[in-house]
């Protein structure tokens, strides 16, 4: 699922926005074998941002996941385009019906200029859904992906 938000300045996060959204990832995947990311750009390369989601879920490797469980939470902040991208194992427990609402809610708070709220919220969510399907396992989890956000 994708949407149109209003613009954000330049510099897209301070310091504190930054680790703030770091920290919802890894908090949100203490407590399952899911992984999630966040990668932020200027501008959508394609007029659709969820096949440009794809495109970058595909070139950060997110497809090599054990149990194919990886979300990428993708956001084009010139073009004022996100989308969420979640893996087939993922994907095939929650369907349509749960990113479509995500997304809703993420625009929700960029248009009201929350970006780093929007994504705490959105990671939170995420996080929710992965715990439900694929709760942690202490003896053969580990973290597959790095947790910062990628800036393009």
């Amino acid at each position: 699922m994708f949407g149109l938000f209003k613009a954000k300045p330049a510099r897209y996060f301070s310091n504190e926005e930054n680790r703030r959204v770091v920290a919802a990832i890894q908090e949100a995947e203490k407590r399952t074998s899911g992984e999630v990311r966040v990668f932020v750009e200027k501008h959508c390369r394609y007029v659709e941002p969820l096949m440009r989601a794809q495109e970058i879920f595909l070139s950060l490797k997110m497809t090599e996941t054990v149990q194919r469980n990886a979300v990428l939470v993708y956001v084009a902040m010139k073009d004022r385009q996100l989308a969420i991208y979640g893996d087939e194992g993922i994907h095939s427990k929650v369907g349509d019906a749960f990113w479509n609402t995500e997304v809703q809610k993420m625009l929700q708070q960029f248009n009201g200029e929350n970006y780093t709220e929007g994504l705490v919220q959105i990671i939170y969510d995420i996080g929710e859904a992965l715990v439900t399907h694929f709760p942690y396992d202490g003896t053969t989890d580990k973290n597959e992906l790095p947790d910062e956000i990628v800036f393009g």
